[in-house]
């Protein structure tokens, strides 16, 4: 049976990327696949999709993201702030960061990364765009401060465009996005698609 690979795009502040991370990590685990973590700048795909930043959304589409929050927060078992303190928050710099520790400790130690990235904004209401709170993400994940440093190289934010680029070029607009084959799936709530065309 052929190994399956999942380019996995994410926007590093998503709550819905959040709340996915986790049960998908844990499903390509299960089914052997290989994950390729691809960070993507939000910024850059919704003026060329149609989607808007969320303060620019009509009001009854931010209440309704509210209640949705909360119904997949109770459903999923996960805890999660639906306003935490620092939201919406710069998420560049820590998508640098878990660029940087993909290249130099490989994808697993890049999803624990971006998963507290996550934990950080959703559940501890901590501002990842502190570098002082992205320092601490990496001592509690047993990662090297000299990544801050690489996470500043000018490769890394050439692959985060790159990234960036491809999920534009892929039909990806918005977070997350799991592609299998060229075959999109938009959303934490697709999941068990995900996990029966990895079966497949």
């Amino acid at each position: 049976m052929p190994t399956k690979t999942v380019d996995y795009y994410f926007a590093t502040v998503s709550p819905w990327a959040f709340l996915g991370h986790a049960r998908f990590v844990a499903m390509a685990q299960a089914a052997g696949a290989t994950v390729r973590i691809k960070p993507m700048d939000l910024g850059e795909i919704f003026p060329v999709s149609g989607g808007l930043p969320l303060t620019k959304r009509a009001p009854q589409r931010q209440a309704y993201r509210l209640v949705e929050l909360k119904r997949f927060s109770d459903w999923l078992g996960i805890p999660l702030i639906a306003q935490p303190a620092f939201f919406p928050v710069q998420g560049n710099d820590a998508a640098h960061l878990i660029i940087a520790t993909d290249s130099a400790h490989g994808s697993a130690a890049a999803l624990e990364l971006a998963g507290r990235v996550g934990a950080a904004i959703w559940v501890e209401q901590r501002n990842v765009a502190d570098p002082g709170v992205l320092a601490a993400l990496l001592a509690e994940a047993s990662l090297p401060s000299a990544l801050t440093a690489q996470a500043a190289e000018a490769a890394v934010a050439a692959r985060y465009a790159d990234y960036t680029r491809e999920a534009r070029e892929l039909g990806v607009f918005g977070a997350p996005s799991y592609v299998i084959d060229g075959e999109i799936f938009w959303g934490q709530d697709r999941l068990d698609f995900v996990e029966r065309r990895l079966r497949t």
